[in-house]
């Protein structure tokens, strides 16, 4: 009898020492939350392997799907700049603690808007390959001093002026021609026309509460949406506390997601 029991007892030891072995530990909870905001003619669909890596490091990761965009249904007439940052607001509000807010392309507009209403919510912002504007500018106002860019030649306005659309034929060329041939068709099949006014409205932003946020850059080398040299003259006009550097096109979180979420692991330890 005690050889049997003792025969069990070595069983059990050994299935549960092979259950723990196959099995990968959970992630260690950081406590952090880091909110993504998409840029124009994409949606949350660009962030999920960087949402993805982020939440194997323990953090709480949400990817915002703006008004009219991704796979949203909100009609475009009416929608402005204050639309999206009052859903990038609403999303921040429902979170415990403050956040870390990232902006890609004309997520950095929404961003900024964001951190002008809700500075107090917001532990840092980081821009990605993204348009970082002074007090009363609009996109299209940043977007006219750019020489390097190939968008405005692609641009098509409906006759009422109230939406905007890229030609497909150049769709990957100026936003990820350094992406894989799945990214490519991901992003052509997920392309949508969009509303112009919240490219045309003007932002407000302050010292007091925009100027207080720290703020960090990704720029994007290779980038034919928002050419290098519009980044670099950005970066300049604001207090950016450091500057990263990726050798991608416009979408680098699809082109290069993994050096995206790891600089954005790296901000997060920043004191």
């Amino acid at each position: 009898m005690k050889t049997i029991i003792t025969s069990l007892a070595l069983l059990l030891t050994l299935a549960i020492s092979s259950c723990n072995s196959e099995s990968s530990p959970a992630p260690e909870k950081k406590g952090e939350t880091v909110v993504l905001v998409h840029g124009a003619w994409q949606g949350a669909f660009t962030w999920a392997t960087v949402k993805s890596n982020l939440e194997k490091k323990g953090f709480n990761v949400i990817a915002v799907e703006l008004p009219a965009h991704g796979d949203d249904t909100t009609p475009v007439a009416g929608l402005t700049l204050d639309s999206y940052s009052a859903k990038v607001i609403s999303v921040i509000e429902a979170q415990s603690s403050k956040v870390i807010l990232v902006g890609h392309s004309l997520g950095g507009m929404v961003i900024s808007a964001v951190a002008e209403k809700i500075p107090a919510k917001i532990d840092k912002l980081v821009f990605l390959a993204a348009f970082l504007p002074q007090n009363q500018q609009s996109l299209f106002d940043i977007s006219g001093s750019d020489k390097q860019t190939l968008l405005p030649a692609a641009l098509e306005v409906s006759a009422d002026q109230s939406t905007i659309a890229v030609k497909t034929d150049s769709l990957i060329n100026i936003f990820c021609q350094d992406g894989s041939a799945e990214i490519k068709q991901l992003l052509l099949s997920k392309n949508r026309t969009e509303p112009l006014l919240p490219l045309t409205n003007k932002i407000t932003i302050t010292d007091a509460n925009f100027g207080s946020v720290s703020k960090y850059y990704i720029r994007t080398i290779n980038d034919h949406a928002i050419g290098i040299n519009l980044q670099n003259q950005m970066i300049k006009t604001t207090a950016i506390k450091k500057v990263y550097s990726l050798t991608a096109g416009h979408t680098a979180h699809l082109s290069q997601p993994n050096e995206v979420s790891a600089i954005i692991e790296e901000i997060a330890t920043v004191k």
